[in-house]
């Protein structure tokens, strides 16, 4: 989404900067109207990094939001709250295992829907577990820029 709008921003200064030379009269105006697209590139580029810092800060909110409501349910003193995530993802694999061998027939328009909760349920564990290891380090770089 960022570079198409990088794309957009570039999209229109190149034009702008050939009417640039077609239009004015004197090299000095050229290059001050050059400078003021250049200025204004600059800006849109600031705030492009500003916005995609703060929809990362959103992002690691939202994902220390997930990972401190399953540290509170791996605390939790009750075997069920501790364990249904596990517990249920290891009965889906069990599913899985017995369609594959025939043991279990799933309905094709449930098995594709089975099949796209498992992969969510397992993205969720990946992907929640790598964001919440690099989005800080990334929020980290752009704000150093």
């Amino acid at each position: 989404m960022w570079q198409s709008i990088m794309n957009f921003v570039s999209g229109v200064m190149k034009p702008a900067a050939e009417l640039v030379d077609n239009v004015s009269t004197t090299e000095e105006e050229r290059l001050e109207l050059k400078n003021v697209l250049v200025d204004l590139q600059n800006e849109v580029t600031k705030k492009q990094i500003e916005l995609v810092s703060k929809q990362m800060d959103l992002e690691r909110q939202l994902i220390d939001a997930k990972s401190s409501i399953i540290t509170e349910e791996a605390k939790s003193g009750s075997w069920v709250t501790r364990s249904w995530r596990p517990l249920t993802m290891l009965i889906f694999v069990a599913i899985i295992v017995l369609q594959a061998l025939g043991v279990v027939r799933l309905e094709e328009e449930f098995s594709h829907d089975f099949m796209v909760l498992v992969q969510l349920g397992l993205g969720g564990y990946v992907a929640g577990r790598s964001a919440e290891k690099a989005i800080p380090s990334i929020a980290n770089a752009l704000k150093k820029k």
